[in-house]
């Protein structure tokens, strides 16, 4: 048999120890703990990898195992979950590589591998980890962008709750800090929300904002602009000293007609 054939026979025959060596010697250069439960993952997807490399092998075509892009796109999703960075999975890449080209070394020398041989072995390796490489990039950036647009409507939600009155009325208290990204999703979730619910008159109350700043005015202005053109009546409430200054400093005015410094008051008036 020739050599490369024992190569291809002897990795498709050792997964399991193959797989236990790589995870070893990577974990031994990580300057921290890898999980044990981290481990076991990558034990599997390893024992797959060597697997496939086979097949590749034998059958001249790259073939990606799908456990593979499974652990990536894990590797990714465990990060975004705990509000990691992706640096902490690149930075395990590296070391990676070195263990996978000592361990063919070990084998090529042991098997008599020619140059060629071992070029070719070592190329589909590292195409193989540089496409897992490129999957944990793209589902990191994929579900950060989702979880930062979840997060953006549950900010939304919290900072503008609608909190319903009687029929036609609700009231739109608007709570913590309104930046531009909380602002632009509360005009894209909270107010169609309003729209839907048969609104003739909506009651925002300013009395809950931690900070105020031309930046929040123009917030808030857009957003009560907004109601206005939908054909709703605003009425506005709760308007602090420093944002009723700010507001007369800016030299804009707010599309609510009628002011009361609480809602109660806002409420008396129209009930």
């Amino acid at each position: 048999m020739k050599p490369f054939d024992k190569f291809i026979h002897y990795i498709t025959d050792h997964t399991d120890e193959l797989a236990a060596t790589i995870v070893e010697r990577v974990c031994e250069k990580l300057p921290v703990e890898v999980p044990q439960v981290e481990q076991q993952q990558a034990l599997l997807m390893y024992k797959e990898l060597w697997q496939s490399l086979g097949e590749s092998l034998r059958s001249e075509h790259l073939e990606i195992p799908e456990a593979l892009m499974t652990w990536s796109r894990s590797n990714a999703a465990m990060q975004t979950k705990n509000g990691g960075k992706i640096s902490v999975i690149v930075d395990r890449y590296p070391p990676t590589r070195i263990v996978f080209g000592d361990v063919l070394v070990e084998m090529s020398e042991k098997l008599e591998l020619s140059l060629k041989e071992f070029a070719l072995v070592n190329k589909q390796v590292n195409t193989m980890l540089d496409i897992s490489l490129n999957e944990t990039y793209y589902a990191f950036e994929r579900l950060s962008e989702l979880y930062r647009t979840s997060t953006q409507k549950e900010l939304a939600r919290l900072s503008a709750p609608i909190v319903p009155v009687q029929d036609g009325i609700v009231i739109i208290p608007f709570i913590g800090e309104i930046t531009d990204d909380r602002a632009f999703a509360i005009m894209n979730n909270v107010l169609p929300k309003v729209a839907q619910m048969d609104v003739e008159c909506t009651i925002a109350d300013f009395s809950g904002l931690v900070t105020v700043d031309d930046q929040v005015v123009r917030s808030l202005q857009q957003i009560e602009d907004a109601l206005s053109l939908m054909g709703i009546d605003v009425i506005t409430t709760g308007l602090r000293p420093e944002l009723a200054q700010k507001i007369v400093n800016s030299g804009m005015s707010f599309a609510g007609t009628k002011y009361y410094a609480t809602v109660k008051q806002a409420l008396e008036s129209l009930l």
